[in-house]
């Protein structure tokens, strides 16, 4: 379940990655931390009335649903250019990551190119994406490791490993986290991740699928309790939507949201 591509595919003029923001973001905060390899708390063992939270997802993605429509997964992008595209968004908006994207695949022509690069003249490449002095070397490491592994600068082969043998492989790369290694498992290979991007954070603590401590990573396995596997990808996708359309971080719409007598955020107002 994966998409291979043998050269760089973009339409003429300045072009945006066909993954747009409607489908993900992974535009405010980088991936601090590797996912942790030492033995610590099940995330949820920090989740008190669990049960509760889980009976919401039925109205809500109901709700949802009837808002945006129902969606199937497709690839839009193979697993290396949803990788890369990922570390260029840390940090900054989908506008200037897709900007970045665009000028890297108009300037090299493949990622060993990439890799063995002039540093200062990838940096300059990529520098609207922001903090290009820390993504360029970052992706010239992450393509060497993957050439190293793989032998090429290929990661379908992660079509075939166990979901957490796959999930601990990306984060072992440095700068990859549990966001992005859940982008590109469910978008780049409908594999069975649920990415939590700034939106879906904040709606969800909202909603109450979530407590309002609980660590943006920890929630990664968290809505992957509470979501069924299949409908990771739809899900996904309309929670970010609404926390676009509706749900603001700054002043939520609740007069107009569809969900409202399912939210705690909206019953505590």
């Amino acid at each position: 379940m994966s998409c291979r591509k043998t050269s760089w595919q973009l339409p003429k003029g300045e072009p945006s990655l066909q993954n747009s923001s409607v489908l993900y973001a992974c535009d405010v905060t980088p991936d601090r931390y590797n996912c942790p390899m030492a033995k610590r708390k099940d995330p949820l063992e920090k989740v008190d009335n669990l049960d509760a939270r889980k009976a919401k997802y039925l109205p809500v993605a109901a709700a949802l649903t009837d808002e945006y429509g129902l969606l199937d997964w497709s690839c839009q992008q193979d697993g290396m250019d949803e990788l890369i595209s990922c570390i260029l968004s840390q940090s900054t908006n989908d506008t200037n990551r897709d900007r970045a994207f665009a000028r890297l695949k108009e300037a090299y022509p493949d990622w060993e190119a990439v890799r063995f690069a002039d540093l200062e003249e990838l940096t300059d490449v990529i520098r609207p994406a922001g903090l290009a002095n820390q993504k360029a070397p970052r992706i010239q490491n992450v393509l060497g490791v993957i050439y190293d592994e793989a032998g090429q600068y290929n990661i379908d082969f992660l079509s075939d490993q166990s979901i957490e043998d796959a999930k601990n492989w990306l984060c072992s790369l440095r700068g990859v986290g549990p966001k992005t290694a859940a982008i590109v498992l469910c978008f780049a290979y409908g594999r069975p991740a649920f990415p939590v991007d700034t939106h879906i954070y904040r709606v969800s603590k909202r909603i109450g699928f979530i407590p309002d401590k609980l660590s943006a990573n920890d929630a990664h396995p968290v809505m992957e309790a509470i979501v069924p596997p299949e409908a990771y990808y739809q899900f996904h996708i309309q929670l970010i939507q609404h926390g676009r359309d509706t749900c603001h971080a700054r002043k939520p719409a609740c007069e107009r949201c569809p969900i409202s007598k399912y939210c705690d955020f909206f019953a505590a107002d």
